[in-house]
């Protein structure tokens, strides 16, 4: 039976999204790649603002289009009581309504999770905020470096200035928003299919960092304290574990943590037998580790380390890094541009190919006005 054709796990179930930007539609894009059938709802004349970003793809951005494929987007204003009635309609249809307002901006709207309730007594109803719905910062505004920079990640990897440096991507909304939201979302629904029950799911970016603080806190629990940047393992104070640049300024990433990885790895670089044993000369070691791999071109140490044992690895360029990934992708999917027939290879969907479609294109919304008809498939 092929992907077309097969049932998906999530069919049937209705997702009504008001979010924005990255985290809630992010959250559900992984839902429609499951089957589920997600309703986008935007403000009217310029939508979503992820629309007007840069690059263009069509009518909009190419950011936006990656998002949203194979979702509906309608124009409402939600300050508007018809209107805001005519979406109360659609909670009342839907499995599931996410939203990512600030906390309590969604009751003031009359759109909270009470109201939603009110007309949909076992919705999952799912809010992502930056900082949860009580205390201090709640209502504060904030974006991926804010809750990075509040978490006290952004701190643990400093330059030799001892400034922190900008995230690599967006981790906080990703790692901190849109992944705690699918899984409690599955298990609300799961939750509901059992019991019947409703719930109200709060999903804190900045409180869930703290997941990928794990070590740091077993660390502190055990009265190691807290993390040093440029002293520990892990943050820059082992040569075990850094970033080394190539004689053509490009660099290797070496994470040789276990012994026999260690111990293959300076054996191949012709590392000085004196210092194999890195245990309380750390820096020396860091020094002489960073000659080595500066005395060769970043080819040389590719062909040198492919296939050996060692977690050290050349640091990818983009082109290197997507060519790769094109041979490991199962059932790529494109996205296009409504009414054209322009369309690109998208994310690597993180839904398994077993509860997804195979491959093939689907447009990213148009926004349309939301008429009397329901929406809903």
């Amino acid at each position: 039976m092929t992907g077309s054709q097969r049932q998906l796990p999530l069919h049937g179930v209705k997702v009504l999204d008001l979010s924005t930007l990255l985290p809630g539609p992010l959250a559900t894009l992984m839902l429609a790649d499951a089957g589920a059938d997600v309703v986008k709802l935007e403000r009217p004349g310029r939508g979503d603002e992820m629309r007007s970003y840069e690059p263009r793809f069509g009518e909009a951005s190419a950011n936006y289009a990656i998002l949203n494929r194979g979702k509906r987007a309608y124009a409402v204003d939600f300050k508007d009581p018809a209107q805001r009635d005519r979406v109360l309609d659609l909670a009342a249809e839907a499995d599931v309504v996410l939203e990512q307002f600030r906390p309590g901006v969604a009751d003031r709207l009359g759109l909270g999770y009470q109201r939603v309730r009110a007309v949909n007594p076992d919705v999952v109803y799912c809010s992502i905020s930056g900082y949860g719905p009580t205390g201090p910062r709640a209502t504060r505004a904030g974006h991926d470096l804010t809750y990075l920079a509040e978490s006290a990640l952004l701190g643990v990897s400093t330059d030799s200035t001892g400034s922190p440096g900008l995230p690599v991507t967006v981790l906080a909304d990703i790692a901190g928003g849109t992944y705690p939201a699918v899984v409690n979302i599955l298990l609300a629904l799961r939750q509901r299919d059992s019991t019947g029950e409703p719930v109200h799911l709060q999903v804190s970016i900045t409180h869930n960092l703290q997941v990928l603080a794990y070590g740091y806190f077993a660390t502190h629990q055990a009265g190691g304290g807290w993390p040093r940047p440029g002293a520990e393992l892990l943050t820059g104070g082992s040569p075990r574990y850094r970033v080394y640049e190539t004689a053509d300024h490009r660099h290797v990433a070496c994470a040789a943590l276990e012994q026999r990885f260690w111990d293959r790895l300076v054996e191949l670089v012709e590392l000085d037998p004196k210092l194999h044993d890195d245990h309380g000369q750390e820096q020396t070691v860091i020094s002489a580790l960073a000659e080595r791999f500066a005395a060769e071109p970043a080819d040389h140490w590719r062909a040198l380390l492919d296939g050996e044992d060692v977690c050290t690895v050349v640091v990818a360029t983009w082109d290197e890094a997507v060519q790769a990934a094109l041979v490991d992708i199962d059932a790529p999917q494109r996205v296009s541009a409504p009414g054209t027939q322009d369309s690109f290879a998208t994310l690597p969907s993180p839904i398994s190919p077993a509860f997804r479609p195979g491959p093939g294109t689907a447009p990213y919304p148009a926004l349309v006005d939301l008429g009397d008809e329901s929406p809903w498939s």
